[in-house]
């Protein structure tokens, strides 16, 4: 890393911290009511909450799992982002009219106010179990992975001090401002993330034809692996760089019209820490409207997240065969000779990105692993402020004591998030396998939503049987094939 890089880096925190900061302050000095810390008093314009979603959604996994994912498979892994922008429009359109007239603070109180406390409370233990031990723990490996690569040689000997510095950075501001701090500066994280995202590829695609046109790049890398950029796989299309056929990964039309939607409208309906924002909404119409903007985003976010593992793989062609290297460059393969996919972006970054360039870069990545950190941990404060402490443990709780128990919480669960993270392993692509093992129990979480919403005969008892039942049913059709 040279000087100015370390310059535009440390610029990018000044600046977010500050906007964090400013607006997390105690404007009438009467300190912030539950409302305010939770659901941002309900303020929060469309596009505001559009660019929140986003933020929130892209991630580690996204920034450096799905380039590692269009290094493995190619562009179909897309489908994901592709098809988030439909599910986006449909949950605008039908679920938050819902949820916005039962004026909720979490995911689980819909479930109480339409089922029980019981499975309420289930769920919301859940939900705090999945942010804490898989999602907080795998955006903060993967963040400390790419870190590691960039700054280091992938060895892993700066994982543990990258996810470190990670955390508390997302942990300064959002503990004090709650949700107010992380949607406001989510608008400043996405404008980074797509800048800085599109000019590495640009910048990628400039370096593999003598011309270093960005066009001609693209065209060169489309012919060098056509069968990459199709999006509905048949069987031995496509095998990953580890022998692997990609079709068992994403079954051609099945997973388009099936798996996909489940897990799609599970993540963008009912996940708490990206629906959460519309909640804060001034109204149901900007809540709507943000929707409609994070879907518009949706569309442009494989250029920046799956085309560079493509150009990466393009690169570490052999000239004479056309297929990828027997022997990878530094970083591509582990100790004992597994390949990283999801090294494909920090590759790059490290080796193509050009002084100054690459601070900006090194800041749209952190960009993206903080603003979803600091989304998990207000969510996961949330749910456990209101569905559990106020619920259970102190009824009679008052705005100053959740609020308080609120910035507890994301202290408690980043720490057990930081101490877990480093043990997390090597997946090889570790969005495919995130999505993989989400879409394990998804399918009865959803179906006891989809039920509770449209379905008045939904029983209680049935849906936690449904929940309970829907897990070993999904692991068998997942492991015994």
């Amino acid at each position: 890393m040279e000087n100015i890089d370390i310059i535009v880096f440390v610029s990018y925190c000044i600046v977010i911290l500050s906007i964090g900061l400013y607006v997390s302050r105690d404007k009438k000095g009467l300190g912030k009511s539950a409302e305010d810390y939770f659901l941002a008093g309900k303020s929060l314009p469309w596009w505001t909450i559009g660019a929140s979603l986003i933020a929130a959604n892209i991630s580690a996994e996204q920034f450096i799992g799905m380039s590692g994912s269009g290094f493995a498979l190619g562009l179909a892994i897309a489908t994901y982002e592709w098809m988030a922008a439909i599910t986006l429009l449909v949950v605008g359109k039908f679920f938050l009219p819902i949820y916005i007239e039962k004026k909720i603070y979490t995911i689980p109180e819909f479930v109480k106010k339409r089922y029980s406390n019981n499975l309420k409370t289930i769920l919301a233990i859940f939900w705090i179990s999945l942010f804490v031990f898989v999602n907080l723990t795998s955006v903060m490996y993967l963040g400390g992975k790419a870190m590691d690569t960039i700054f280091g040689t992938g060895d892993g000997s700066l994982i543990t001090t990258s996810i470190i510095g990670l955390g508390l950075f997302a942990l300064t501001y959002s503990v004090w401002g709650g949700l107010s701090a992380v949607a406001w500066t989510d608008v400043v994280q996405v404008v980074i993330l797509i800048f800085g995202g599109m000019l590495m590829t640009g910048i990628a695609l400039s370096y593999v034809t003598p011309s270093g046109g960005i066009m001609d790049g693209l065209s060169y890398v489309y012919n060098a692996v056509p069968e990459r950029f199709s999006m509905i796989l048949e069987k031995g299309e496509i095998i990953t760089p580890d022998g692997r056929d990609a079709y068992f990964d994403l079954p051609g039309i099945a997973v388009l019209i099936g798996g996909m939607w489940i897990a799609n409208t599970y993540y963008w309906g009912f996940n708490q820490y990206i629906i959460q924002r519309t909640f804060a909404a001034k109204s149901l119409r900007e809540a709507q409207k943000g929707i409609a903007f994070a879907a518009f985003l949706k569309l442009i976010i494989p250029i920046f997240v799956v085309l560079p593992g493509i150009i990466a793989y393009v690169i570490n062609l052999d000239p004479t065969t056309g297929e990828l290297m027997k022997v990878l460059p530094e970083g591509f393969t582990s100790a004992d000779g597994k390949i990283l996919n999801d090294n494909a972006a920090p590759w790059l970054i490290k080796n193509y990105i050009p002084v100054g360039i690459k601070g900006l870069i090194l800041a749209a990545l952190a960009a993206a692993i903080v603003s979803s950190l600091a989304s998990m941990l207000n969510s996961t404060s949330t749910i456990f402020t209101m569905d559990i402490y106020k619920e259970i443990i102190n009824k009679n709780a008052g705005d100053k004591e959740l609020v308080s128990i609120g910035r507890i919480v994301v202290i408690v669960s980043l720490f057990i998030a930081m101490i877990i993270a480093p043990m997390f392993g090597n997946l090889g692509q570790v969005f495919q396998a995130i999505q993989e093992y989400t879409g394990v129990v998804s399918p009865g979480i959803l179906a006891v939503f989809i039920m509770g919403l449209f379905y008045k005969k939904a029983t209680n008892n049935a849906a936690i049987w449904g929940i309970l039942l829907s897990i070993p049913v999904a692991m068998y059709f997942k492991v015994v094939p």
